[in-house]
């Protein structure tokens, strides 16, 4: 009991750990089923060494030293390959888990012999868990009707239904049975679970159980005692209802063999129909013996079949049938299935293969395609030899065969499809052969057509190969001719690429140039400015001074007139040392803002005056020449200087707007505005009108001035931005260095 309580707790152990078996597959050792059984493939797969003691519930003699061993815990396969241990021995196992093909198992195993014992408790099941295939390898018990025990070697073969579900066991042949008494009966099985699978999917197949002991089959109710003595039951009525019909009860029929398949089925008529009936019976019995069979009602594919059946011979005479001639809609309405019937066609196709029943004896099934009324159906005859006789039909046949009819429906008892089982080749008569357009002749027809065609092709392809090596040809001449003229349009292209560079290159000279020549000569003009305004006014000064010197004491107001004078050239003077300065000032750093320039000049332009000024500008600040900036700021200051003058002003207004291609200067008062026509000009000595448009000229743009008495003053100047015209306003300061 001890050791059973351990055992158990190790069990339980381990599944709580089962990451700890995978991690440490190597260093620990697996001592019961269970733990073998609940590893995953891939920790299967790490040869996890085992340890297990139990005992042997199946060694059969043609698994090549293999057996199931059970502990308390379950069963587990071992894949011993050397000497067998026998049912009931306690043996105990080392080795190492494999994944196995179904479940995993212990491979490469050492054992011993340690004792012998009762095979394990088998614990009862369902059907399902049975088919489920979870009970793999255990011992287990399931009740269910026997419907078939026969001999298979030196077991015996039994065939278990139970819940709808059928299944084999194989065990040894109890002594003093009679086996066909057990068809029907109700039994109580007991033995171990194998699993057959598809090895490479590890997908189950089928559901065994091995029986190791006569003993563990038990006769739950027996089977009627001879069912031979039922009536009869009309073929076409097994599968009708009948009150007090015993699920699991045998049904008694009979009738006159139509076709028989060894060791499959055979096929029987009467009165009422035919039936299909599964029995793997050796009785010689062939077309027209009257036989009676005694088996279990079934459907298969929605048609009445009666399987797991026994028959023999009635001893009645051989009796010759007559194949039914039937219709298409006859035979989807679900009639005649499994009678022996006889149907015309028009053979559309056929097709021989292999079907392998046997190893030693390879079988051939010929399938003759047939229409009928737009229906399609099939004719089938299996052979050890190919099948000359039916292969020789031509397609387009109308034929006749005879043979045993079997459908196939679905659920709602549509019928899905027809074969006819021909007993021989010679069931298949033709009536008539195909007229002159039959495929083989269309073939043919075919190939005089192709030749025909293929001799045209030839010689397009002929005259092709010639054209196109003319255009070949052509092409050569108009691939150099492209090439030459893509020589000339490159060469072309350079001409111009230079042509724009040595350009560029010149403008950027001129402009050079010009920026030197623009400084030159405001140089100069600042220079005549200070020659011809401030030294003359510093010597009227100094000779005003002069004569307040001499006067002084003799006249003191004619000195006092002189002392005015002189302060108001001071005053003249210091007007025009602003104005140089402002000029000097504009470049004084290495990069020059108009709109800063402007604003600061106004500013000191205005001040004093109780003016206000306001700059406003507008769009992308275009690149200007220094040239073109310090004349737009000389208009600017011209501008703000007449306005302080002359307007008496309380607002003036600069806008300097950027577009694409030109500057807009605009200076606009509230003063009192004047009549540009009758306006002072140079006659008068007033040029600061005329120096506007005169700059404004010089630089290819306009000037425009516009007054009224009363509505103030708007000066407008628009200079355009263009090479053509910077070279212009450079000949224009040409000229004018010239002049001076």
């Amino acid at each position: 009991m001890l050791a059973k309580c351990l055992t158990t707790l190790t069990s339980v152990l381990f599944i709580a750990l089962g990451g700890f078996a995978t991690a440490e597959g190597s260093n620990r050792i697996l001592t019961n089923a269970a733990d073998v059984l609940e590893l995953s493939d891939d920790q299967a797969s790490m040869g996890i060494p085992v340890s297990v003691k139990g005992i042997v519930t199946v060694a059969q003699t043609n698994w090549s030293g293999r057996f199931f061993v059970q502990d308390s815990s379950g069963g587990v396969f071992v894949e011993n390959k050397a000497r067998q241990p026998k049912v009931g021995d306690v043996v105990m196992i080392s080795g190492i888990t494999r994944a196995g093909g179904y479940a995993p198992c212990i491979t490469r195993p050492t054992w011993k012999k340690t004792g012998t014992a009762p095979l394990p408790y088998a614990k009862p099941v369902t059907i399902e868990e049975l088919m489920s295939g979870t009970e793999d390898g255990q011992r287990i018990q399931i009740s269910g009707v026997l419907r078939s025990a026969q001999l298979n070697g030196g077991e015996l073969e039994i065939v278990l239904v139970s819940g709808g579900y059928r299944f084999h066991s194989f065990s040894p042949i109890p002594a003093g049975v009679n086996l066909e008494s057990l068809a029907g009966a109700k039994v109580l099985l007991k033995g171990t679970v194998a699993t057959a699978y598809n090895a490479p999917l590890r997908h189950i197949v089928a559901v065994t159980l091995y029986i190791p002991q006569a003993s563990d089959i038990v006769v739950e109710q027996s089977a009627p005692m001879d069912p031979y003595k039922e009536p009869l039951t009309p073929l076409n009525a097994i599968a009708q209802y009948r009150k007090n019909r015993r699920p699991d009860s045998e049904v008694h029929v009979k009738g006159v063999v139509t076709y028989k398949r060894e060791g499959e089925d055979l096929f029987l008529q009467d009165a009422s129909g035919g039936l299909q009936v599964k029995s793997k019976l050796a009785e010689s019995v062939g077309p027209g013996d009257v036989v009676e069979a005694v088996g279990f009602p079934a459907v298969e594919n929605y048609l009445p079949v009666l399987e797991d059946a026994v028959f023999r011979k009635t001893g009645e005479p051989h009796t010759n049938l007559t194949p039914r001639d039937v219709t298409v809609p006859d035979l989807q309405l679900g009639l005649y299935h499994a009678d022996y019937i006889s149907m015309k066609g028009v053979l559309v196709d056929r097709l021989a293969r292999g079907i392998g029943r046997t190893a030693d004896e390879p079988v051939i099934q010929t399938t003759l395609v047939l229409e009928n009324s737009n229906f399609l159906f099939e004719a089938e005859k299996d052979t050890t030899e190919p099948n000359g006789l039916l292969t020789s039909i031509p397609i387009g046949s109308v034929v006749q065969v005879q043979g045993i009819c079997l459908l196939e429906s679905d659920e709602d008892g549509k019928i899905k499809s027809v074969h006819v089982l021909l007993p021989t080749s010679h069931d298949v008569t033709v009536l008539q052969k195909p007229g002159w357009f039959t495929p083989q002749h269309l073939l043919a027809s075919l190939a005089v057509v192709s030749v025909i065609l293929v001799v045209a092709v030839s010689w397009s392809v002929m005259v092709s190969k010639k054209n196109s090596k003319l255009k070949w040809l052509v092409g050569e001449k108009e691939a150099a001719q492209k090439e030459l003229q893509q020589a000339h349009d490159l060469l072309e292209w350079r001409v111009q690429e230079r042509t724009k560079q040595l350009k560029i290159e010149m403008t950027a000279r001129k402009e050079s140039e010009l920026q030197f020549r623009a400084v030159l000569t405001e140089r100069t003009r600042l220079a005549q400015e200070l020659h011809d305004t401030l030294e003359q006014t510093i010597t009227g000064i100094a000779l005003q001074l002069d004569r307040v010197a001499s006067q002084f004491e003799k006249s003191p107001e004619h000195a006092s007139h002189h002392l005015k004078l002189a302060r108001n050239l001071t005053r003249q003077g210091q007007t025009e040392v602003r104005h140089s300065v402002w000029g000097l000032r504009s470049r004084a750093g290495e990069k020059f803002d108009l709109v800063n320039a402007l604003n600061v000049s106004g500013r000191q332009i205005v001040n004093g005056a109780e003016i206000e000024i306001e700059i406003q500008t507008s769009g992308q600040a275009l690149p200007l020449s220094e040239v073109f900036e310090e004349n737009l700021l000389r208009i600017g200051q011209e501008a703000i200087t007449n306005a302080v003058k002359h307007s008496e002003a309380h607002k003036v207004k600069l806008e300097l707007e950027f577009a694409p291609q030109k500057v807009v200067l605009q200076v606009r008062d509230d003063g009192k505005g004047f009549s540009p026509e009758t306006c002072v000009g140079p006659n008068e000595g007033h040029f600061g009108l005329l120096g506007i448009r005169e700059r404004a000229e010089r630089m290819g743009g306009s000037a425009s001035i516009t007054s009224a008495p009363g509505a103030g003053t708007c000066i407008r100047v628009e200079i355009p931005i263009n090479q053509n015209n910077e070279e212009q306003f450079q000949a224009s300061i040409e000229k004018n260095e010239k002049g001076i």
